[in-house]
């Protein structure tokens, strides 16, 4: 519940702090006085947009502190453990403005945007306000006003979830059918090239290999002739080879080995070296008996590599990476050739997603016809209460799977009312007057506040366009209202501020060319005193004196 509110130079406030308690809180005073001034102020608090002319003239910052106690609202207390900000059974808001227009929020002491406290405001306080019969006019606020009363919270996000993913859904396969003739073009092309990559069948490794043996058969001749020159100078020279002087050296050290033993490992240094040179000799002969110079073969490796070459340059790699772009290409191509089926599969599930949502708007639907039955019911009883004896109030939903599926569902929502005996259902701006628009909007606004969550609520001159004993009735039917929930009235009427089980009374005063606007909570006394102003306007007799007694026994 709304506990406390500290105001400083706002508007026309210098300074004012109030306490709240539970019940029905009725605030009056003179026209222009600043009745809706704390309403204001707390509606900053709840994240409305601030500006400058909000600070009072001459001063630096207007602020705004509002405390609640949160022992009964699990939802806000759950919204703040969430967001990390709770701070046990208390909730403060706070918010400062500026002569610049800059504004700050704060939650439990911690900088904020607005935009959270107004979604916490949501959790803590419902202001009805004196406009809300026009809003009444308008469908999305019917359908609002039917849902809350039916606590549709978790059909509602079930329907818009379904809702989105249904739609993205949508906008995916519409794209992938737009894109289809661009992919065609593309698919064309990537055969084209895919195809020429396959009649060159280029291996993983084949291109360093054919280039090793392009230059080994390009070279055939020097390789021969090189072969022959070292094959001779190591074994195959009749006068003169490496091997005929290492056999010589052998055994001149074979001799001086038998003289000295040292000589002995060096005796085996030369064996080794004997051998190498005639596994070398024997190696570059069968490598000169196996070389063939093949005119044939070099031709076909050049034909080949000029191709590998010519294709390597048309898709700009080098011809190592032309294997691995083939192989993307295919891929890619494969992909594309995949869209068919991926544009089919896409559907099924747009179709699937589509039922899903079709059956959650059913579910929704379902729902608001059974709590609009309800709510006719409790509506056209209010309204006999509310001096339209006669009145009958209807709402006529119409579901329209095709046409107007929406994150709300398929329902469209019309509210009808009869007014008079033999009159015809009709839409509620085309019948009602506007007093009887006030009386059916109060109705509404009075039995759907029972079933909204939260604890505070604040009606703001909803009873315009009343007087009389229709008065006294609102008057008695918010004082229920308020035995359950914290229920503040700004009013007029002397019928409805009496039925409050506290009172408050604004004031304005002008001192040294500035005003300021004051409240406070009346005695006994004191709201004899202002009911009686009510009643009999600027001259107070003992006839309303006694009137306001009345008034204040009666409630």
């Amino acid at each position: 519940m709304l506990a406390h509110i500290t105001i400083q130079n706002f508007a026309i406030v210098k300074a004012l702090e109030l306490d709240f308690q539970q019940g029905m809180t009725t605030i009056t005073g003179e026209t222009g006085a600043g009745k809706s001034i704390a309403i204001d102020a707390l509606g900053l608090c709840l994240g409305d947009r601030a500006d400058a002319s909000m600070v009072r003239p001459g001063e630096e910052k207007a602020e705004i502190v509002v405390l609640f106690q949160l022992q009964n609202n699990p939802a806000a207390r759950r919204w703040l453990e969430d967001n990390e900000l709770v701070d046990g059974d208390e909730c403060i808001l706070r918010r400062v403005i500026t002569k610049e227009g800059r504004s700050r929020a704060f939650i439990n002491g911690s900088p904020v945007p607005a935009s959270q406290q107004k979604v916490l405001g949501q959790h803590l306080i419902n202001i009805h306000g004196q406009h809300a019969h026009q809003l009444l006019m308008k469908n999305d606020y019917q359908l609002t006003l039917l849902d809350q009363y039916a606590g549709h919270q978790n059909l509602l996000a079930t329907m818009r979830q379904r809702y989105q993913d249904w739609r993205a859904a949508r906008n995916e396969l519409k794209q992938l059918e737009k894109n289809k003739e661009a992919f065609e073009a593309q698919r064309q092309l990537l055969e084209y090239q895919v195809n020429e990559l396959n009649e060159l069948a280029l291996g993983e490794t084949e291109y360093p290999e054919l280039e090793a043996e392009h230059k080994r058969l390009s070279n055939c001749g020097d390789i021969a002739i090189c072969s022959q020159s070292v094959l001779q100078a190591l074994s195959e020279d009749d006068e003169n080879n490496a091997m005929q002087l290492l056999q010589f050296a052998q055994q001149k050290l074979a001799e001086l080995a038998a003289m000295d033993s040292r000589f002995n490992d060096l005796t085996q240094m030369l064996d080794e070296a004997c051998i190498q040179v005639q596994e070398t000799s024997h190696e570059i002969s069968s490598y000169m008996d196996s070389l063939d110079m093949d005119p044939a073969r070099l031709s076909y490796l050049d034909e080949r590599m000029a191709t590998i070459m010519r294709l390597s340059r048309k898709h700009q790699v080098s011809p190592e990476e032309l294997f691995t772009s083939h192989q993307s290409l295919v891929n890619e191509l494969e992909n594309l050739n995949d869209s068919d089926n991926q544009i089919e599969q896409l559907a099924a599930q747009v179709e699937l997603k589509h039922q899903a949502c079709l059956a959650a708007a059913e579910k929704l639907s379902k729902s608001r016809k059974r709590y609009a039955k309800e709510l006719d019911k409790l509506i056209s009883a209010s309204m006999h209460e509310l001096s339209m004896q006669n009145g009958k109030f209807h709402i006529a939903l119409d579901s329209q799977p095709e046409s107007h599926l929406s994150p709300l569902g398929f329902d469209s929502i019309e509210l009808l009312v009869s007014t008079n005996p033999g009159q015809p259902m009709q839409a509620l701006g085309r019948v009602a007057s506007g007093g009887e628009l006030s009386r059916i909007s109060l109705a509404i606004q009075v039995i759907t506040a029972q079933k909204v969550d939260t604890p505070s609520l604040i009606f703001d001159e909803v009873d315009v366009g009343i007087s009389g004993p229709t008065a006294a009735i609102v008057g008695k039917l918010l004082r229920k209202l308020g035995e359950s929930t914290q229920v503040m009235c700004v009013t007029h009427l002397p019928q409805v501020a009496g039925c409050g089980h506290q009172q408050m009374f604004v004031a304005k005063a002008s001192e040294k060319g500035k005003t300021t606007t004051s409240m406070i909570q009346l005695d006994t006394q004191s709201r004899v005193q202002e009911l009686a102003r009510l009643l009999g306007g600027s001259e107070i007799t003992e006839h309303t004196l006694a009137n306001a007694k009345e008034l204040l026994i009666a409630a």
